[in-house]
């Protein structure tokens, strides 16, 4: 019994998810699934239909994922590596160029709450705390709702193993700080996020700090340093963050929220300069969070280059 392309394709999307929460980047993400398409679609001769095609195929993708994890640290976002820095001590900061950082997932707004939930930025970043059985075990049976029984012959364990590294990895992730659950965007927080876009654009400070929450973080890999605190946030925006002024923000979504990718003036065009990925809640800004690497403009199909009045209506 072989397994075709067609079924192979139909689990690529699905399995770009799973692969991301295992390996929290999205450029890991993509390099898994394409080496389980290979290694599948080679070996789908000896597929003797004893499992799902599905679960073959997720025992391949898991493999993979683990043979990766092996070869380095646990990926990071700068709120796991210690306390909130003021906006001072960004000054002359050096990004951690050894430090495997969280990267974001380029993902549909169609999806559902429920989905996009899975993907957060907090929640994969937790996900990268656990042992890898335990983190696989968790996706495939709260996130994929695959069945002890199931997820145990995938593993190769027994079904009373499973509920034993589930109920040690659910311990875990409920002892990390809770952070805020995506939620779908209503009027108006799109009507925020426009007045954010402005504001940042036309780099109105005081604008700005008024659409945040008191409390609200922003982080900015690779950079180590965070900010806690719309006051602190603002005292960046006019210090070390001042060469953002002139910026152009293009919308996108990442992690089930919205985002945008932001490019810096450099004369007679605008160059990538961060991802932004905003956080949402009780109609403010809660988290923002750039991600210092032009080379996710194209993942996120971004404009490797912006020219003025290039913007679509």
């Amino acid at each position: 019994m072989g397994v075709g392309v067609d079924d192979l394709e139909a689990m690529r999307a699905e399995l770009v998810g799973y692969c991301y929460r295992m390996l929290g980047s999205a450029f890991e993400a993509d390099d898994a699934v394409q080496e389980t398409m290979v290694r599948a679609w080679k070996r789908a001769g000896s597929f003797e239909g004893r499992s799902s095609a599905r679960a073959w195929v997720y025992r391949i993708a898991t493999n993979v994922c683990v043979d990766l994890l092996r070869e380095r640290r646990r990926r990071a976002v700068p709120m796991d590596l210690g306390p909130a820095s003021p906006a001072a001590a960004v000054v002359g900061a050096s990004g951690s160029a050894d430090q495997p950082w969280l990267t974001p997932l380029p993902t549909d707004p169609g999806d559902v709450v429920a989905a996009r939930d899975t993907v957060r930025l907090a929640f994969v970043a937790a996900l990268q705390h656990l042992p890898v059985r335990q983190r696989a075990v968790l996706i495939l049976c709260d996130v994929l709702s695959w069945s002890a029984a199931d997820t145990a012959a995938l593993l190769g364990v027994t079904a009373g193993a499973v509920n034993a590294m589930l109920l040690r990895a659910r311990a875990t992730l409920a002892a990390r700080p809770a952070s805020t659950r995506a939620q779908k965007l209503t009027e108006d927080d799109r009507q925020l996020l426009s007045r954010y876009v402005d504001a940042f654009e036309r780099y109105d400070v005081d604008a700005l700090v008024g659409l945040l929450h008191e409390d609200a973080v922003q982080s900015m890999p690779p950079f180590t340093q965070w900010l806690r605190g719309a006051a602190e946030i603002g005292r960046f925006l006019r210090g070390p963050g001042a060469g953002c002024a002139g910026s152009v923000l293009l919308p996108t979504h990442a992690n089930g929220v919205a985002a945008f990718g932001q490019y810096r003036n450099h004369g007679d065009r605008h160059l990538p300069w961060s991802l932004q990925v905003l956080e949402v809640e009780g109609g403010r800004i809660a988290g923002l969070h750039c991600f210092l690497d032009p080379e996710l403009f194209p993942v996120f199909r971004l404009p490797t280059v912006y020219f003025a009045g290039a913007r679509s209506s």
